[in-house]
């Protein structure tokens, strides 16, 4: 296969879809939406079919444990997308509201309007879902899509590609308006990123080297999704039971997920009964404990941390633990060490909770929570495509709004400038 000339096509039929999504009323969006859900819980035993090829191979090819987490779905997660499909669907339609409206001296009136962006281009590692989830958001917001998962992932993604095809087809929308790369070739990644004349922008997920390579590579806009070395405070004046709940549900709820906490900071005033707490509860879980001096002093099981723990992203059942002296120290050491995804603070002060929330420079910056929220779903957007950890055009879990930009538009009556 001639990759350049294969993905060119790619992006031609995805502009020529794109501009016919552009138009689509919001009932026939949201009822292709629905018949995706409806058809991926009816066809579950297919794609649990061919999830398992991709399993087995991905077992035999010795995946780290962390992406075998992520490629796998079952019955519960086949509904889970099922749910995010129909969540979407009945959010708001973004395209064509228009706000900002004021007059003029002049008398026109002036505001903006908000569009598609064109054609999405997405790059992604082993979560199929992220196939219906990304498909759904784009369609959702009248852009065509451009889907290219690991290879990993092949049997699976393809599967829902053929799931939402049928179903575009059905409603009479353009097959084209979601494209799923039928290629493992890796050329094909390359070749996307610099189809500058056809796709408006790109959107990687996945591991921090295929993100860095495509930011360098790219010839197109790329909104970045990096590594995420979360941290949960746990503050001097902090609820223990709180304290307790959050540090091990932030952890261990799910190990290969980039909202997962890598980093532990807890004030010294209260480290030796929390560690105490805590840490036999991350034993009973399997979780390795990496430590800084004092830490150790508290827990004999821990080992040593490195400084290299510190900006690292585990994805795995590895936890650092470090003793800082107040939140103005944990601040310090998320500043240094943070990779600006998700970080949370757990303490019963107002004060130091609005610092927290002023002060720490990420996406999302929690009080009281598990850094597991930091999500989409979780935040009423219906589904995300990535968690933007730029400034600019998006950040945060990228939903409806992230997917769109605005115009301005202009209502006269007649009226030249003079």
């Amino acid at each position: 296969m001639d990759i350049k000339k294969y993905m060119l096509g790619v992006g031609q039929k995805a502009r020529d879809a794109g501009r016919i999504m552009a138009n689509v009323d919001t009932a026939r969006k949201n009822a292709v939406l629905l018949k995706i859900a409806d058809i991926l819980e009816r066809e579950n035993r297919i794609l649990l079919a061919e999830n398992r090829k991709d399993m087995d191979a991905a077992i035999a090819n010795n995946l780290e444990a962390a992406l075998v987490d992520r490629l796998e779905i079952n019955e519960q997660r086949i509904v889970a997308m099922a749910e995010g499909l129909r969540e979407i669907a009945a959010l708001p339609d973004p395209i064509g509201a228009i706000s900002d409206m004021n007059y003029r001296p002049s008398g026109i009136q002036v505001g903006k309007m908000r569009v598609p962006l064109g054609v999405v281009g997405i790059i992604y590692e082993s979560r199929p879902n992220v196939t219906a989830d990304a498909a759904a958001l784009c369609l959702k917001t009248g852009n065509a899509s451009i889907l290219r998962g690991g290879s990993e992932a092949f049997h699976c993604n393809q599967a829902i590609a053929k799931i939402i095809h049928q179903s575009l087809t059905e409603l009479t929308l353009p097959q084209h308006a979601v494209q799923v790369v039928a290629t493992t070739d890796r050329a094909a990644v390359t070749a996307l990123a610099q189809l500058k004349d056809y796709v408006d922008v790109l959107v990687p997920r996945g591991g921090k080297g295929l993100i860095e390579r495509l930011s360098r590579e790219a010839t197109i806009p790329v909104i970045k999704h990096l590594h995420g070395v979360c941290h949960t405070y746990i503050d001097d004046s902090a609820d223990l039971a709180k304290a307790v709940a959050i540090a091990v549900n932030a952890k261990t709820q799910r190990y290969g997920t980039c909202n997962t906490m890598e980093t532990l900071l807890v004030a010294a005033s209260i480290a030796e009964v929390f560690l105490e707490k805590v840490c036999p509860l991350y034993e009973q879980k399997g979780v390795e404990l990496r430590g800084c001096e004092q830490s150790l002093k508290y827990w004999k099981a821990m080992k040593a941390a490195t400084a290299e723990d510190w900006d690292t992203e585990y994805l795995a059942p590895v936890l650092s633990i470090r003793i800082v002296k107040d939140v103005d120290a944990a601040m310090k050491h998320i500043c240094a060490h943070s990779s600006s995804h998700t970080e949370s603070i757990v303490t019963e002060s107002h004060t130091h909770a609005q610092r927290f929330l002023r002060e720490v420079d990420s996406s999302s910056v929690m009080v009281n929570a598990s850094t597991r929220f930091a999500d989409g779903f979780e935040y009423g957007l219906g589904a995300e495509i990535g968690i933007s950890t730029d400034k600019i055009h998006a950040r945060g879990p990228v939903g409806l709004e992230g997917l769109t930009s605005q115009k301005y538009i202009v209502l006269g009556d007649g009226h030249i400038r003079t």
